[in-house]
């Protein structure tokens, strides 16, 4: 099987693309956290641009929610941010300051769901506006992604307290440690397989744990790779970037790794999606968006 690696220019330099999502439809949205811009590419490769109302506030991540709006996460103004299909933008301030939002997903019932990386805390932001704090057992785990599991509770990577942590829609919270010390757990991705799929920044490994909470690792064959994030592919496939050694990863069903060298040295790959179509795009702090196609 053959790949074909594309790169697009972002329109402005040191921009730094971050996080990424792909709607059903194509369009691939991104976050730029350098410029303070949510963006959307189209299938006929137009970038449209949004500038988010707080100055410098560092959007990272990002979802598309089950009704097509952008939510988003503001690490240094403190805030979740909305963006609706109509362009309209809202933002919500965190209760504590410097609580540093950083994953976000979508629950069961449309709640939205964070991670406050220096609150050590999971948040939850309700359709009325309200938000709901849950404090985690360690105070100083670095929670990081965050993502709906089979079982309908929130799953999470704390990165400093080498735990995968489980928090369902009535707050109670849950720990598995990773088995490698120091594995410093990122990404995150609800697979097909129904288990949870890890990246281990520090154990240069990717992790499986399934909802009844057991783990299972496999190495990446590259050293140092630090991969950073996860994501699903359309089929069994677990696809993931690796910011160390400038690389897309790819976990098969048959547990083997595969790794395509991304063409610009130095890319700082980021966040990682797929397309229905299973296109793999990817944001490179080096001011492009990646595309890895599959050819048959």
């Amino acid at each position: 099987m053959n790949i074909e690696l594309q790169e697009i220019d972002i329109l402005h330099s040191d921009s730094g693309p971050y996080g990424i999502a792909v709607s059903q439809e194509g369009k691939v949205w991104f976050t730029q956290h350098k410029a303070n811009k949510i963006s959307c590419l189209t299938q006929d490769g137009t970038i449209k641009e949004y500038i988010v109302l707080t100055p410098d506030a560092r959007v990272m991540c990002l979802i598309i929610s089950s009704i097509g709006d952008i939510w988003f996460t503001e690490n240094e103004s403190n805030k979740i941010g909305k963006l609706t299909t109509a362009g309209i933008f809202t933002e919500y301030s965190l209760p504590h300051p410097n609580s540093a939002p950083y994953g976000i997903a979508e629950g069961l019932n449309g709640d939205i769901w964070f991670t406050e990386m220096n609150g050590n805390r999971i948040g939850r932001l309700t359709a009325e506006g309200e938000i709901h704090e849950y404090e985690l057992p360690n105070k100083a785990s670095y929670p990081s992604f965050i993502t709906l599991g089979s079982d309908n509770a929130l799953w999470f990577t704390e990165n400093q307290n080498n735990t995968i942590g489980k928090i369902t829609e009535s707050g109670e919270i849950t720990e598995y440690p990773i088995p490698t010390p120091g594995a410093g757990p990122v990404g995150l991705t609800r697979g097909n397989d129904d288990s949870l799929w890890f990246v281990e920044i520090m154990g240069n490994k990717i992790g499986k744990i399934t909802i009844s909470g057991e783990i299972t690792e496999y190495d990446i064959p590259t050293p140092n790779a630090r991969p950073h994030a996860i994501t699903a592919g359309a089929e069994t496939d677990l696809w993931f970037t690796e910011w160390g050694a400038n690389k897309i990863g790819r976990l098969t069903r048959e547990q083997s790794f595969e790794e395509y060298p991304i063409k610009t040295s130095n890319g700082e790959p980021h966040g990682i999606g797929c397309d229905k179509d299973g296109n793999v795009w990817f944001a490179l702090e080096c001011n492009k968006i990646g595309k890895l196609s599959l050819l048959k």
